[in-house]
């Protein structure tokens, strides 16, 4: 059966109007922001609604929309009916043909916990593909190469989604009952790099990237859940994907989380190479955030050490890079990275250091800045506050915080969120 061909989505276009798609993007995301929503919009994903490959967007980019167009409809948005766009299989997958991947694109119900895998053959391989539905509205699925030695646009694109979700349930959630469910498009997708790729370069570049994105993602899972071995294996995965493939984005990327993993590890001069390697290879990129973000590791690293002085050189230079603002080249993985982050950094130097009134003033600004809605956040933040009220000589006020994240924490299961309530606790008993 012949695949249909995409229509371009004109009204969406004329709706961007003189924006660019990166500057319409981060209106998305404001929207989204707005209603305690939260997507991963980018100007590829704008380029492929004007194109006509999204013909209907998730349950959560709809409700942006709307709230970004008032009175209108999805229809008014150049859309097609949801009911059209995911309607039943095709007769030859109900007979057991392989789906594509629009048949493993379906809605889900809400709060559903579960990964559902289903196997599929793609020519001499057989590879699993994952859903990954942990409260949300859409699953996302890696489909196996069409054929031996064939991926292409379809798998890629998987990929990257299959990054986006899980990021998104871990800001819900935590990381504790995702990760080793999120291991398994892990393997489907480093499965598609060893199938091997279509002739495009371009193709081959976002399927290494994706890949090792993806390798990122699922060892911050492993990280934010105790299972420290685990994520230096993912990371260390990730960087050799991004040695391979001389992607310098996803090289400052693996060495970032490499060094913040060493940092909790107390592994401090590890934590500051990883670091330094981060700036290195983020210095031809077009992102001052980026770079922020890298040298809060390194001071956070120099305060484990006690290294007071290049503690704050550190912080002077983040500062700094946090100043000239965002840019297009701002990675999409940094959409956690704003004011709130800066300030709980911040404040795990000062605390790392000893000066816990200080740590506390950081601490309490990353709370009242955090967006309710990333709950794992907000829950760390305001631990970490509990944490530094109680060594700074104010226990009941840290008993008081402590009570806010319990009764905050609903579905979030974070092991480094609990280890930090459980230190609290005791340091608030030490207190008293």
């Amino acid at each position: 059966m012949a695949l249909s061909r995409a229509v371009p989505n004109l009204a969406f276009r004329r709706l961007r109007g003189s924006r660019s798609p990166a500057e319409f993007a981060a209106a998305v995301r404001r929207a989204a922001r707005e209603i305690g929503e939260q997507v991963a919009c980018d100007a590829r994903y704008v380029g492929r609604v004007e194109a006509g490959e999204i013909r209907c967007p998730n349950y959560a980019y709809e409700r942006v929309f709307l709230h970004m167009f008032p009175g209108l409809s999805l229809a008014d948005l150049g859309f097609s009916a949801r009911e059209a766009v995911r309607g039943r299989r095709p007769a030859a997958v109900a007979a057991g043909a392989p789906p594509p991947l629009a048949a493993f694109t379906t809605r889900n119900d809400e709060g559903s916990d579960v990964l559902r895998r289903a196997f599929m053959t793609g020519g001499t391989a057989t590879l699993a593909t994952a859903s990954l539905g942990l409260g949300g509205p859409s699953a996302v699925a890696i489909p196996a190469p069409r054929s031996a030695h064939r991926v292409g646009d379809a798998e890629v694109r998987a990929v990257e989604e299959a990054v986006r979700q899980i990021r998104l349930l871990d800001d819900r959630h935590g990381a504790e009952g995702l990760y080793k469910r999120a291991t398994q498009p892990l393997r489907t997708a480093y499965a598609l790099l060893d199938a091997g790729v279509t002739a495009r370069r371009s193709t081959a570049d976002r399927l290494h990237n994706g890949a090792g994105e993806l390798a990122i993602s699922v060892g911050w899972l492993a990280h934010d859940s105790g299972r420290f071995d685990d994520a230096r294996s993912h990371y260390a995965e990730a960087l050799a994907t991004a040695r391979m493939a001389g992607d310098a984005a996803l090289e400052a990327h693996a060495f970032c989380n490499a060094s913040f993993l060493a940092r909790d590890a107390g592994c401090y001069r590890e934590a500051v190479r990883a670091a330094q390697a981060g700036l290195r290879a983020a210095a031809p990129l077009d992102s001052d955030r980026l770079r922020a973000l890298l040298t809060l590791r390194e001071a956070g690293a120099w305060a484990g050490l006690g290294d007071r002085a290049a503690c704050s050189e550190a912080l002077g230079r983040a500062h700094s890079h946090f100043g000239r603002g965002p840019s297009e080249g701002d990675p999409e993985w940094m959409s956690f990275f704003g004011e709130p982050e800066l300030e709980a950094q911040e404040a795990r130097c000062w605390s790392l250091l000893g000066d816990w009134s200080r740590a506390a003033r950081h601490a309490q600004r990353a709370t009242v800045l955090q967006d309710p809605h990333f709950a794992r956040n907000l829950a760390l933040y305001r631990t970490q506050l509990a944490g530094n009220l109680a060594r700074a000589g104010h226990p009941d006020e840290a008993a008081a915080e402590i009570r806010r994240v319990e009764e905050s924490l609903g579905g979030v299961e974070s092991a480094r969120i609990r280890n930090l309530l459980g230190e609290t606790r005791r340091a608030i008993a030490a207190a008293r």
